[in-house]
C-alpha cells in the first residue's frame, strides 16, 4: 500500500461519524463571507511576480518534525510580515500535526483585523462535509487531490465548494491526473513533485505538466522548492504560483527567503 492509500484509508476511518448529508443551503450561507475572507484564486492571479503559498507545517511523513511550533497564528504573522500571498494550513493531525483550530485561529485573527489572507485548508478532502468544516473555520479554499479520488467525489467537493464561495485547488502529478482536473473546469491545478506513492521529489514533473495546462488555469508547482534557482526553475515553465512548506519553516530569515521566492 502506498503511502497516499493508507493516509485516505485513514481519513475515511476519522471522519466516518462526521459524514452526513450536507444541504446546499447550509454550505451557501458561507458564500456572503467570501470577501471577508478573500479570494485564494485572485491572490495568485493578481501579483505581476511569482506568487507564495506559504504553508504551516508541523511535521509530514516524509520529513518528520519539522518545526516544534507554539500557536499557529504566530507562524502566520511571520508569513504575513514576509508578503506571503497566501496560506496553506495543514489541518489533518494524524500525519502532519495539525488541526482545524490551527486554520480557525489564524482566519479569525486576521478577520478582526481587517487584513485577512486568503487561507488554503489543507487536508485529505473526502465529503462534502470538510467542505462545510473548511468554510466554517474560515478558509478561502480547499484541496482536491485527483489521484485519491473518484471524478464523483471530486463533482462533490467542487460543487460544496462553488455553494461555499471557496475556491477549489486540484492538485495533479500525472497526464491523466491532469485531464481528469480540466474535465472538472479547475480553475487553480497544482503539480505536486513529490510523488504520494514513493515520497520522492522532482521538479521536472512541473516543467513536464505545467506546459501542458490550459491557458487559463492557474499553474501552482508544489514540493520540493528551496531556494531562488528551484523557484526560477518552476517559473520558466509557466507556474504562476508556487506552495512553499518545510523550506520556509525552516528558514533562518522568512523575510528574505519569501523575496527570493518573489523576485525569482
Amino acid at each position: 500500500m502506498d503511502k497516499l492509500t493508507e493516509i485516505m484509508n485513514w481519513k475515511a476511518q476519522e471522519i466516518a461519524e462526521r459524514i452526513r448529508p450536507v444541504a446546499d443551503h447550509e454550505l451557501a450561507a458561507f458564500a456572503q463571507e467570501a470577501p471577508i475572507r478573500g479570494s485564494f484564486l485572485q491572490a495568485l492571479k493578481a501579483p505581476p511576480r511569482l506568487a507564495v503559498i506559504s504553508e504551516i507545517k508541523r511535521r509530514s511523513p516524509s520529513a518528520g518534525q519539522i518545526k516544534d511550533l507554539g500557536p499557529s497564528i504566530e507562524q502566520a504573522d511571520t508569513y504575513l510580515a514576509a508578503g506571503g500571498d497566501c496560506l496553506s494550513i495543514l489541518t489533518d493531525n494524524k500525519y502532519f500535526g495539525g488541526e482545524l483550530n490551527d486554520l480557525s485561529s489564524v482566519t479569525e485573527k486576521f478577520k478582526a483585523q481587517k487584513n485577512g489572507i486568503p487561507c488554503l485548508r489543507k487536508d485529505f478532502m473526502i465529503h462534502p462535509v470538510q467542505v462545510l468544516e473548511a468554510a466554517q473555520a474560515g478558509a478561502s479554499a480547499i484541496l482536491i487531490i485527483v489521484r485519491a479520488l473518484t471524478d464523483q467525489q471530486m463533482t462533490a467537493l467542487r460543487k460544496a465548494a462553488d455553494l461555499a464561495g471557496l475556491d477549489s485547488l486540484y492538485e495533479i502529478h500525472s497526464e491523466h491526473e491532469l485531464e481528469r482536473a480540466v474535465a472538472q473546469d479547475a480553475k487553480i491545478i497544482g503539480v505536486n513533485n513529490r510523488d504520494l506513492a514513493k515520497f520522492t521529489t522532482d521538479l521536472a514533473f512541473s516543467e513536464r505538466l505545467i506546459p501542458q495546462f490550459p491557458e487559463h488555469v492557474v499553474a501552482v508547482s508544489e514540493s520540493g522548492i528551496w531556494n531562488k534557482e528551484d523557484a526560477a526553475r518552476v517559473r520558466a515553465c509557466g507556474a504562476k504560483a508556487i506552495l512553499v512548506g518545510e523550506a520556509l519553516m525552516k528558514a533562518p530569515d522568512t523575510a528574505q527567503l519569501m523575496a527570493d521566492f518573489h523576485n525569482a
